[in-house]
């Protein structure tokens, strides 16, 4: 099917985006990566009357050490988050998730912050972004201002971004100590969308799980935190039995979308068991 007709600007400072964008109001809408956009707008499914590009904006790309966090832009590549030694040495969840987001035609023209704004509950990288306490810098005609990742995303495919807002950076703190990290994801397919994922990092001292975090793909209207197993985990001894009681609760307080895939029941049953194996995978048991 062929598009219909849109007006096209392609900015080359974030100032000029944001102009852009409010010039075209509510009726305009923002292109990053355009791997969830394009399909969108060839089946005529939406209609904007402008599509502001964002490739041309360098101010949005890249990624750097801010002293006890690191800064993705929102316009850096998959493929580069995957590959950069800062993300690998301070957010290796992220480096894990990201290498599992759809193919690698995908993963070399969809963007970071694309992702993120997209607020897919079933995307990959949401859930990890919760899990590892991301704070999303957002820019509009009223200034900039921070987000936590929890208060970002507000329903299914729906961000806490205005209409004339960008999502610009995001800011992952460093973490320090012995970390280690498992993203476990189900799909019907290779390279489709997940069916249920978790996202999971474990930092152990002296046989002992300190801290745990758990993030949750596809299991309610937005990423969750599966804050029951989190609670449960800290502190407890790394066993085999301490993480399979706790994965028993992880479904607890979620609403997971009833689709062709599975029914909601399924998807609660399959979060337990890969919630048990992201578990033992981030503390080094299996």
């Amino acid at each position: 099917m062929i598009p219909a007709g849109i007006d096209y600007v392609a900015p080359t400072s974030l100032a000029d985006a944001l102009s852009a964008l409010a010039e075209g109001g509510e009726e305009a809408k923002v292109l990053a990566g355009g791997q969830s956009l394009l399909p969108v707008l060839r089946l005529r499914l939406a209609y904007p009357s402008l599509l502001v590009d964002l490739g041309r904006v360098e101010e949005m790309h890249g990624i750097r050490d801010d002293g006890d966090r690191i800064v993705i832009g929102a316009m850096t590549r998959h493929a580069d988050v995957m590959t950069d030694p800062l993300v690998a040495k301070n957010a290796e969840l992220l480096a894990v998730a990201t290498a599992t987001v759809a193919d690698p035609a995908v993963r070399h023209r969809g963007t970071f912050g694309g992702s993120l704004a997209h607020a897919d509950p079933a995307g990959d990288l949401p859930a990890v972004a919760l899990a590892l306490d991301a704070q999303m810098v957002v820019e509009g005609p009223r200034g900039k201002r921070k987000l936590a990742a929890a208060d970002f995303f507000v329903g299914y495919l729906q961000s806490a971004l205005g209409p004339d807002e960008l999502l610009v950076e995001v800011e992952l703190p460093k973490r320090e100590g012995n970390w280690r990290v498992h993203y476990e994801k189900f799909s019907r397919v290779a390279q489709a969308w997940a069916i249920v994922a978790v996202a999971a990092a474990v930092r152990r001292d002296n046989g002992t799980m300190s801290e745990v975090r758990v993030g949750l793909t596809n299991m309610g209207p937005t990423p969750l935190r599966a804050r029951r197993v989190e609670q449960m985990l800290a502190g407890a001894s790394a066993e085999p039995g301490a993480i399979a009681e706790a994965a028993g609760y992880v479904a607890e307080g979620t609403d997971p979308p009833a689709d062709l895939d599975a029914d909601a029941d399924y998807k609660r049953h399959l979060a337990t068991v890969l919630c048990e194996r992201a578990l033992l995978a981030a503390a080094g048991m299996a």
